[in-house]
């Protein structure tokens, strides 16, 4: 028999729910692309009321050029263009290859106070073969007109000079509009390869 609690059920025949199921929308694969965007309506991107929360991941994203920054922008009229106002902080833990040094470091150069630019994701990616980054970003509610839009994001890899990071990001979109596309690119050359999912969160 199961356990149901306002009308969801919780446990059924062993098995146990804690709420939604986070749904597959998208996936874009680069292959030495200028950037990544996902816009909603186009090509079976969901980017509206649908969903609570957005989640990317970015699996092996390669630049094609060294020493260069995974950034984004989201957009409030559909892609046309991108710059909404953004507040952010920005943390990063380090560890060298050989050992030989290692730090956790609150990033001031990167914050972003209430500017409309691309926000870095991942500073200094290395191009060599053996170089790339990976990671998950959450968007919350991207469609309310009521409330300013949150976001967080966690990131690893490899850097350009051989050390490993991992970089935490959080801030929010200052406006009241509903965003409705996101456009992932590198500040300098192409994304060369990688994979980027979108999916969503009832």
């Amino acid at each position: 028999m199961g356990l149901i609690s306002d009308g969801t059920t919780v446990f059924d025949a062993g098995a146990m729910s804690l709420g939604g199921s986070m749904t597959f929308i998208k996936k874009l694969t680069a292959s030495s692309s200028a950037s990544l965007q996902f816009i909603d309506g186009a090509s079976g991107v969901v980017f509206d009321s649908t969903y609570k929360e957005y989640v990317f991941t970015f699996k092996n994203i390669h630049p094609q050029t060294d020493n260069s920054s995974l950034t984004f922008q989201v957009s409030s009229n559909g892609g046309t263009s991108y710059g909404v106002n953004t507040t952010t902080t920005y943390f990063r833990g380090q560890h060298e290859e050989d050992g030989s040094s290692s730090a956790l470091t609150y990033v001031g150069s990167d914050d972003i106070a209430d500017e409309s630019g691309f926000i870095p994701l991942s500073e200094d990616c290395g191009n060599d073969n053996d170089q790339n980054c990976s990671g998950i970003m959450s968007i919350f509610n991207p469609a309310d007109t009521t409330f300013m839009k949150h976001w967080l994001h966690n990131m690893s890899g490899m850097q350009r000079n051989d050390y490993a990071f991992n970089e935490f990001m959080a801030g929010y979109f200052n406006t009241t509009s509903a965003i409705n596309a996101v456009k992932f690119e590198f500040g300098a050359g192409a994304i060369d390869a990688g994979d980027i999912c979108l999916y969503g969160i009832k």
